[in-house]
C-alpha cells in the first residue's frame, strides 16, 4: 500500500504564527520603549518604578518567544519518533484496543476484560450502522480476561457478510452498577498513514492511532 508523504501539523504551524506573531509585539514593545526613553523630559524623568517593570515584561515576552520555539522543538522531534514507530510496524500484527474487527471467512475475534464479576451480561455485535446482528448472553462474566469468537451466524438465522463489526456490553454487576469491559482485537498493520500529520497505522478494519497499540507481534 503507498504511504504519502507527511504533512504539516497543524499546531506546528500555529505554534509558528504565534511566535511570529510574538515576535512583533516584543520588536514594537522595544522600539516604543526605546522611543519612550529618547523623548522623556530631562526635568522629568521615567518613574524608576515604572521603568522596571517596563524592563520585566520585556524579558518575560522574550523568554515567551523563547519557550514557543523549544515547543516547536519538540513536537517535531515527537512527529519523527512517531512516524518511525509507525513504519516499523508494516506487517506485523498487533493487540489493539478497539471494539471494531473484521469478519472474515466466518471469524472474527475479540478479546474482552471485565474488570470485576458481571451478575447478569449481554453481548451484541454491531454493522457499522450500529444495528444489532447478532446477541449473547452465554459469555463468561466473571472479572479477567475472556475470548469472544464470532461466525458471522446472526441473530436470524443467516450468515453476515465479511466486513467491519463492532462488539458492544450491557453488563451490570450484583449490585446493578455498569461494568465496562476493556476490547481489543489482533490486526495486521498494512500501511501508515501520515495526511493529518499524526501518523496512523491501517489495519483491515480501517485506521487505528498510535495510541490505540497494546503490543505489537514479530510472526
Amino acid at each position: 500500500m503507498p504511504i504519502g508523504g507527511v504533512a504539516t501539523d497543524p499546531n506546528v504551524a500555529a505554534a509558528a504564527t504565534d511566535r511570529n506573531r510574538l515576535s512583533d509585539n516584543y520588536d514594537t514593545f522595544l522600539l516604543l520603549l526605546t522611543a519612550q526613553l529618547q523623548n522623556q523630559d530631562p526635568l522629568a524623568p521615567m518613574d524608576s518604578t515604572q521603568f522596571t517593570q517596563q524592563l520585566v515584561q520585556f524579558s518575560q515576552v522574550e523568554q515567551q518567544i523563547r519557550t514557543n520555539e523549544q515547543l516547536e522543538g519538540l513536537v517535531g522531534q515527537y512527529q519523527a519518533a512517531s512516524a518511525g514507530a509507525a513504519l516499523s510496524y508494516l506487517g506485523k500484527d498487533a493487540i489493539i484496543e478497539a471494539n471494531e474487527t473484521y469478519l472474515a471467512n466466518g471469524e472474527a475475534n475479540w478479546a474482552y476484560n471485565l474488570p470485576t464479576n458481571a451478575e447478569s451480561m449481554t453481548v451484541h455485535v454491531r454493522d457499522m450502522s450500529g444495528r444489532i446482528i447478532y446477541t449473547s448472553t452465554t459469555e463468561a462474566r466473571t472479572s479477567g480476561e475472556h475470548l469472544f469468537t464470532w461466525d458471522g451466524t446472526t441473530n436470524s438465522g443467516g450468515t453476515a457478510q465479511d466486513g467491519v463489526y463492532e462488539l458492544t456490553f450491557e453488563a451490570l454487576n450484583a449490585g446493578g452498577t455498569a461494568v465496562t469491559p476493556t476490547v481489543n482485537v489482533r490486526e495486521t498493520i498494512m500501511g501508515v498513514d501520515f495526511s493529518s500529520g499524526t501518523p496512523v497505522v491501517i489495519t483491515p478494519s480501517g485506521t487505528r492511532s498510535i495510541d490505540q497499540i497494546r503490543s505489537v507481534l514479530n510472526g
